[in-house]
């Protein structure tokens, strides 16, 4: 059976959800390493690897949500909750253009109080800086439609007459609400997650995909996660790429050992695999660190992602890697590869 799914691979056809999973759990690394790489070099046949420069902002860490994986979230109430000024913001983006930036990934907690005219109003100032605004998960966009009454379609169109450009994959972790009803119960739905991303895609937005793997989901949740942004992605095209990282378990609520290296590589190179309609896959440096990163280019990867000039999110839970554009060009150069800086919808800057 094994050697028939590869055949099948090989031929350039698409894969089950049950075949996926048959060739996640019998394949070997190896075997797995290899299709991934193929089918890379078989839809970006030249030898280059993209990475982008931008800042990852979070306007604020209150949120109601209180997902259990989340270690930087503050309650409403907390003396260490944060809104930034735009005093602060502008220093942000000043600093991320003086480095070459050319985008600001925004997001932040589900904040209680905040109008969507603050967001609407934090959008135009940005766009006032000329920089492209990749922001707000589809959990935050849901979040502003309850505030406002309003539905999806229409706060995004308000979004994006503010100055909205695209949109980040954030908020996904595992499309199966068996698994989002136990590990972030107030977050948005699966299917509302999807709403957002299809109806941005209508509007004209693209958007990335992401998947947060290894907390309590089973091999089985993430190709079914995957099969959902597949269907879509049939559908619309609108997503760019896809990243998907592993669980960073420090400081939260859910107590599990870190996925390792092997399970990371894995994951990267099935979802080459079965994403058949995905043209980029990017490489998770922040949570691996940058030698499996590097690993990762020969697993489905032709992306290393973001310099990302801050984050904040998985410093949280205690994992902290960082690193410069040099560094990220002499990593891919040390792989045998040419990097190339791109913009969000990657071609190239």
């Amino acid at each position: 059976m094994l050697r028939d799914i590869i055949t099948k691979i090989r031929a350039g056809k698409r894969i089950s959800q049950q075949e996926a999973l048959e060739l996640y759990t019998d394949a070997d690394l190896n075997t797995l390493g290899q299709l991934a790489n193929e089918i890379r070099f078989r839809m970006h046949p030249e030898p280059v690897i993209t990475y982008v420069i931008d800042r990852n902002i979070n306007y604020t860490n209150k949120c109601i949500s209180g997902c259990k994986f989340c270690a930087y979230y503050c309650a409403p109430d907390d003396p260490q909750g944060y809104v930034l000024s735009r005093e602060e913001l502008a220093k942000k983006i000043e600093e991320t253009k003086a480095l070459g930036g050319t985008q600001i990934l925004l997001q932040g907690g589900l904040h209680p109080d905040l109008p969507l005219s603050f967001y609407e109003e934090m959008l135009s100032f940005m766009k006032g800086m000329d920089i492209h605004c990749h922001a707000f998960s589809p959990p935050e966009v849901v979040h502003f439609a309850n505030i406002s009454g309003l539905s999806v379609r229409e706060v995004l169109k308000r979004l994006i007459a503010a100055g909205l450009d695209s949109i980040p994959g954030g908020g996904a972790e595992i499309l199966v609400d068996e698994v989002r009803q136990q590990i972030a119960p107030r977050k948005a739905t699966t299917d509302q997650w999807l709403e957002v991303m299809e109806e941005a895609h209508r509007q004209g937005l693209r958007t990335t995909a992401t998947m947060m793997f290894g907390h309590i989901e089973t091999p089985a949740h993430r190709i079914e996660h995957m099969k959902r942004l597949r269907d879509l992605q049939d559908s619309t095209g609108g997503f760019t790429a896809f990243i998907a990282w592993p669980f960073q378990p420090g400081n939260t609520a859910i107590k599990v050992k870190p996925a390792t290296g092997h399970e990371y590589l894995r994951t990267l190179a099935l979802s080459r695999i079965f994403l058949d309609n995905f043209q980029n896959i990017q490489a998770s440096w922040v949570t691996q660190g940058p030698k499996v990163a590097q690993i990762s280019l020969f697993f489905g990867a032709n992306d290393f992602g973001s310099t990302m000039i801050e984050e904040n999110v998985v410093a949280a839970a205690g994992v902290s890697h960082r690193l410069s554009e040099e560094e990220i060009r002499r990593i891919v150069e040390g792989a045998g590869f040419t990097p190339r800086q791109r913009l969000m919808d990657y071609t190239l800057a």
